[in-house]
């Protein structure tokens, strides 16, 4: 099985950025953790600023891979593109977010790309990339 995870704007920054929000560890840090739990799985990390590149990055692998953990960061609130492109892939995505967008500003409640996905997971810290994982596994 071959999962892909992508990382959207400011991501890059975990473990920097609003450690109270978003916790103290960066994905990297994260990310062998999370290799471990799952050897017999393939799973591959890309994170962009760049909306563009995140589409190419989806459209890339959504025709060859299992199933794609996509954290969409602000683009979540904003992009159109993303929901069109993830609703033309083969592989389903998992929607994830580190906080629980609903208790966070007026404008992340809402989310261009849930209804593209097959579902959405908020609020578990890094965690929440672990039960994307688990709901792909499971075939949900």
């Amino acid at each position: 099985m071959k999962i892909q995870i992508i990382n959207g704007p400011n991501l890059n920054l975990l473990g920097k950025r609003e450690p109270g929000i978003y916790g103290s560890s960066s994905f990297d840090a994260y990310l062998p953790e999370l290799r471990k739990r799952y050897p017999d799985v393939e799973i591959d990390y890309y994170q962009s600023n760049v909306e563009g590149e995140l589409i190419n990055k989806m459209q890339e692998v959504g025709f060859s891979y299992d199933g794609i953990v996509l954290n969409a960061g602000a683009y979540t609130h904003t992009s159109v593109a993303l929901q069109d492109c993830i609703r033309s892939l083969k592989c389903p995505v998992v929607e994830v977010h580190i906080s629980n967008v609903h208790k966070r500003e007026e404008f992340r409640h809402h989310s261009f790309i849930s209804c593209a996905c097959l579902g959405v997971i908020c609020g578990f810290g890094l965690d929440s990339y672990r039960l994307a994982i688990e709901a792909l596994l499971a075939g949900e």
